[in-house]
């Protein structure tokens, strides 16, 4: 299971998705929509100065609690721009 998180924020976003290119492909969603509107509005009073860090986190729903397995940092998303930190998820937003 994969879940995209705003690390900056400690907030999950957009869902789950059962594997890393349905994650990706949200990214890629979020990464064309303006920093200053929502989802990608950051809910700090600093918003305008701020930005959300996007992240994938992959869990092992098998287990109660889900067990993390790991985290991959993904976008960042402000007021100057979209940057993607990971080549490999940018790859795979665009399948």
């Amino acid at each position: 299971m994969f879940k995209i998180e705003d690390e900056r924020h400690a907030e999950s976003q957009a869902g789950e998705f059962t594997s890393l290119v349905g994650a990706a492909g949200e990214l890629r969603r979020l990464a064309l929509l303006p920093w200053d509107k929502l989802p990608n509005v950051a809910p700090c009073a600093s918003w305008a100065t701020c930005g959300r860090t996007y992240e994938v986190v992959e869990y092992d729903d098998s287990t109660r609690p889900w067990r993390e397995l790991r985290r991959l940092p993904a976008l960042e998303v402000d007021a100057q721009g979209v940057r993607w930190l990971s080549v490999e998820l940018e790859r795979l937003s665009a399948q």
